[in-house]
């Protein structure tokens, strides 16, 4: 059984990786935004720590941590420059998936 999870588990990186890779539009969220990111929530203002210039509004970007390990995918909702005048508590970026999906529904897998 470990042997089989384990396999799987390198496999799924292994599929992030080639997903996350051309992607050039790119989300740094704080430390402490992380596990919100990884239950499903959006990214907030408050919570987001750097964003690649000029994203568009609407554009697929990636989701990093601070030590740029990709968490996840989602699609912003504000420009680049909007995100640096918007109030805290609003959305910057939408959630699409994260890599704690998994764990959240693997029951049902």
């Amino acid at each position: 059984m470990y042997e089989f999870f384990y396999f799987e588990c390198h496999h799924q990186t292994l599929l992030l990786q080639l997903i996350f890779f051309p992607l050039q539009f790119k989300v740094w969220v704080k430390p402490g935004s992380e596990q919100s990111f990884l239950y499903g929530n959006h990214v907030l203002k408050s919570g987001l720590a750097r964003i690649t210039e000029n994203t568009a509004k609407y554009q697929g970007v990636v989701i990093h941590s601070m030590s740029d390990v990709p968490l996840g995918f989602g699609v912003a909702a504000k420009t680049t420059q909007e995100c640096r005048h918007t109030d805290p508590l609003q959305i910057v970026v939408f959630h699409q998936a994260d890599i704690g999906e998994y764990l959240r529904h693997e029951d049902s897998l």
